[in-house]
């Protein structure tokens, strides 16, 4: 049977939770064949289906990162698209897989970023995320994306910078983190007592 019909629109579901065990069931059991029908769909002339599979892509990429890596570039592709449900399905996809499919990524970290620059607030947000773990894997992915982060930092919304500064975290190293948190200091009279809390509660992090 084919797993497009076990989709939330075709099963008749306004809800995501039939997709959510969809990719559940694809990953316990491996299903590659399956995951390459989700991947397809995604390109369906039904935007209900197209929907449901990159719910299905993403929830598979929190469990089991490794089984969409190999579609990475395909998520790449989607940055582009005109259905802004798949631009930040495809970022949140690939805020999944940053750190599986890295090499593949960051040739097209620049699509990252300018998807990042015109895109919704849940766009930006897995950007954000996706870019913390590409510049983890490695130094020489660090050198280039953390400059930009940094400045996106200083940028961003008020209301932004705790959630952004906690992904940035996971890319802070011993050479950054005096940089980190020149920016983080310099951004504290623009917060609200809430919003300062999170902030400080990475400063203790880092000085434990």
């Amino acid at each position: 049977m084919s797993v497009v019909n076990l989709l939330a629109s075709r099963l008749g579901r306004k809800d995501e939770e039939p997709n959510i065990e969809l990719a559940q069931r694809l990953a316990s059991e491996e299903n590659v064949a399956g995951i390459q029908e989700i991947i397809e769909n995604l390109s369906s002339k039904d935007k209900k289906i197209r929907h449901d599979c990159i719910k299905v892509a993403y929830e598979l990429g929190e469990i089991r990162p490794e089984l969409i890596s190999p579609y990475a570039l395909r998520f790449i592709e989607l940055l582009g698209s005109r259905d802004n449900r798949l631009v930040w399905g495809a970022m949140t996809a690939l805020s999944t897989i940053a750190e599986t499919a890295s090499g593949a990524i960051m040739e097209h970290v620049d699509q990252i970023v300018s998807a990042m620059n015109t895109g919704s607030v849940i766009t930006v947000d897995k950007a954000v995320l996706a870019l913390s773990k590409l510049a983890a894997v490695s130094e020489a992915n660090n050198k280039v994306i953390f400059p930009f982060l940094l400045r996106h930092l200083e940028g961003c919304r008020s209301k932004e910078v705790p959630q952004h500064s906690e992904s940035v975290l996971l890319a802070v190293t011993a050479p950054n983190i005096e940089e980190y948190l020149k920016v983080l200091r310099a951004r504290e009279q623009q917060l609200t007592d809430a919003q300062l809390k999170r902030v400080k509660k990475i400063y203790r992090t880092l000085e434990n």
